[in-house]
């Protein structure tokens, strides 16, 4: 599903307001990390998270890998942070952060 400029803008706007939930280390991504990531794009659909790495190509290699693993898309990369977002089949309106900020 790729995303238009339009959506994106919109996910942006949204993913700003947000903490990040799922935090990945040098350590890579383990099991952990999956089952976490997965349980918040359940829950919430669309998420920030936040890499500690200081290499910009591992950094980018560990977000390609966890959007790839995860079935997300990736909407937004800045410094350390990334905004993620993957559709819930049945979005639950009290944890989405599309239904909490509707146009989505």
């Amino acid at each position: 599903m790729a995303l238009s400029s339009a959506q994106k803008k919109d996910l942006k706007r949204i993913g700003h307001h947000l903490k990040p939930i799922v935090i990945i280390s040098e350590q890579g991504i383990s099991e952990g990390v999956l089952t976490e990531l997965d349980r918040a794009l359940n829950d919430h659909e669309l998420i920030k998270i936040r890499v500690t790495v200081s290499d910009r190509d591992a950094k980018q290699a560990l977000i390609n890998e966890a959007c790839q693993q995860s079935g997300a898309e990736l909407v937004q990369v800045i410094g350390k942070m990334a905004i993620l977002l993957r559709r819930a089949k049945k979005p639950n309106a009290n944890l989405s952060n599309l239904k909490r900020f509707q146009g989505f």
